[in-house]
């Protein structure tokens, strides 16, 4: 068989659809110019990087494929996002995935970049068989609780779906529902349902408080989403307390009851 002589050029074109038994692939094996050398390397530094992707996200599916089996086909993942916040709402998602839905690196969305979770959210919004967003302002914190706050929205979340689940899955909390549901501890990394509602509920809530940064300044919402950074604090103290802030919770109570 004659052999192929190809520039580095027409190879770094071809080489990304080659299979691995494909035997212009050992042909390659065979080149002993550096640029050919350096491709496989690339090559198969990325195909061991897509299965490590891929292993790790066949490991976030674990419950969704369980509940399957039992025959569940619309399981909702239910995560929260803002409980500690001292400015702004608690935010929930519940979130119902396609059976081969499939997005590398999804996992807990306070892992990621604001820019990969901007392209996630995205990416499950136009995929998702349905999304539900709920939500408690500050006001109805200090009158219920954060933790009550936060069991309301996400009923509210899982109402808000347009197709209505048949199980849900939801991050650490227990809720009362008409639904079947399973608690998982640390669930955003461990269910792929989860994590996308992880997803969905923190760009939301980030959205959100860049908004009332700009409605009410100083106070730094654009970059702390509300948690008590240095900044958050600084405005606290120079400016006061806004009606986005939770009155129940330390140090804003404690500012009030000294002004008071």
């Amino acid at each position: 068989m004659t052999k192929v002589h190809r520039t580095i050029s027409e190879i770094k074109q071809l080489i990304g659809t080659l299979t691995e038994s494909d035997p212009i692939l050992e042909e390659l094996k065979q080149d002993e110019r550096k640029g050919v050398q350096k491709l496989l390397l690339q090559l198969e530094r990325e195909r061991k990087k897509q299965a490590k992707e891929k292993k790790e996200f066949q490991d976030l599916t674990v419950y969704e494929q369980e509940l399957r089996v039992q025959g569940f086909t619309r399981i909702a993942g239910i995560d929260e996002v803002g409980r500690g916040p001292l400015a702004g709402p608690v935010v929930t998602a519940a979130v119902i995935l396609p059976p081969d839905f499939y997005l590398a690196g999804l996992n807990d969305s306070k892992k990621l970049s604001e820019g990969k979770r901007e392209e996630y959210y995205d990416y499950i919004r136009h995929h998702a068989i349905s999304i539900g967003v709920g939500m408690v302002h500050a006001e109805e914190i200090d009158a219920i609780n954060i933790y009550q706050a936060t069991k309301k929205a996400m009923n509210e979340a899982i109402v808000r779906l347009p197709v209505q689940p048949d199980y849900l899955l939801i991050d650490a909390m227990k809720i009362v529902s008409p639904y079947p549901s399973q608690s998982i501890i640390k669930g955003d990394s461990k269910s792929i349902s989860i994590a996308a509602a992880s997803i969905i509920a923190k760009v939301t809530r980030d959205r959100m408080m860049k908004e009332y940064a700009e409605a009410y300044p100083g106070y730094g919402f654009e970059k702390n989403a509300g948690y008590g950074t240095k900044d958050h604090l600084n405005g606290l103290e120079q400016l006061g307390v806004t009606p986005l802030h939770r009155k129940s919770f330390a140090p804003v109570k404690d500012l009030l009851q000294t002004k008071g």
